[in-house]
Formats: C-alpha cells, sequence, structure tokens
C-alpha cells in the first residue's frame, strides 16, 4: 500500500538546472488542513517555503531558503488557541540515489532521492513539524502554584496514614 501524502511536493533532481533554480511552494487549504491533523495543530492557516536549488555536481543538489507557517496551537496551561508565526532558515542536500547518507553529526541535513524524485513537500512538513513550539503557551497564562504544604498533594492522605502508623 503507497502512503499518500499531505503535502507532495516531488522534484526531479536531474532537472534542477547547472545555473541553479528558484522554487516557491505553498500549501492549498485542503493540505493545510490534513498537515494540521497529522501535526496535532489546531489549524495550519498558511505553509510556504521559497527554496533556492543548486546541482551540487554529484548527481545531488543543495537547497537553502526559508520555511513559513501561521500555525494555531492550544496553549499548554489553558487550552485556548494560541496563533503563531513559523519563520524559519532552512537547508538541506538532496543526495544522489544510491548514495549512503553520511553518519556525521556534523553532516548537512540530507534527504534522500527515490526514482531520481526528492520529495520536496514532506521534507518541509518534517522540518515544520521540527520547528513548532513544543509548549506554546497564551500571553499571559499562569501554571498554578505549586502546594507547598504535602498534605496539599495528592499524596497528602497516604503521608497521613503512614503517620497514623508510626
Amino acid at each position: 500500500m503507497t502512503e499518500t501524502l499531505e503535502f507532495s511536493r516531488p522534484l526531479r533532481v536531474s532537472g534542477v538546472p547547472r545555473a541553479g533554480h528558484r522554487l516557491a511552494l505553498a500549501a492549498s487549504p485542503a493540505e493545510c488542513q490534513a498537515l494540521a491533523q497529522r501535526l496535532g495543530l489546531l489549524a495550519l492557516h498558511a505553509f510556504s517555503a521559497d527554496l533556492a536549488l543548486e546541482p551540487d555536481g554529484m548527481g545531488g543538489a543543495r537547497a537553502t531558503g526559508g520555511l513559513m507557517a501561521e500555525v494555531e496551537q492550544a496553549c499548554v496551561v489553558t487550552m485556548e488557541p494560541v496563533r503563531q508565526s513559523v519563520r524559519e532558515e532552512i537547508a538541506f542536500h538532496i543526495i544522489p540515489e544510491g548514495q549512503e547518507p553520511s553518519e556525521s553529526p556534523d553532516a548537512e541535513d540530507e534527504v534522500e532521492t527515490v526514482g531520481g524524485y526528492a520529495e520536496l513537500g514532506e521534507v518541509l512538513a518534517q522540518l515544520l513539524s521540527l520547528a513548532l513550539d513544543p509548549y506554546p503557551r497564551r500571553e499571559g497564562a499562569e501554571l498554578p502554584p505549586e502546594a507547598t504544604d504535602p498534605s496539599d498533594s495528592p499524596f497528602g492522605a497516604l503521608l497521613h496514614l503512614r503517620k497514623g502508623r508510626e
């Protein structure tokens, strides 16, 4: 069974001209909705990327540029919607088919090709997931103060039982 991607933008790597190529990608409203569901967002209002592609001389290509998104997440304190703008500078290397990805932790992010194509949409979706705020918080939202008296905690009743046995 083949996987259907929410934001599919295949790139034929051999089609990147020697002089390079600029590429603007944007998700449709339906793609934004599908990506929001996958990423656990309340909404993805906009998602786009501007990329500069340059062949690397070895059958692959380098991509640099920016990723932009307007997301809505649930506040970790109040669960109310929090709207945020995501702006990330991105860079990755598209490696030719058959080349093994580098195992060096210092290596640039690498994208493998299949059948001569790199799936840029999936790469961008994964980069967006990494750029999201893991703990979105509505402005002014405060966590409740921590209990200083141990008897105020859920284990307070157990503490009282233990003290009764001593």
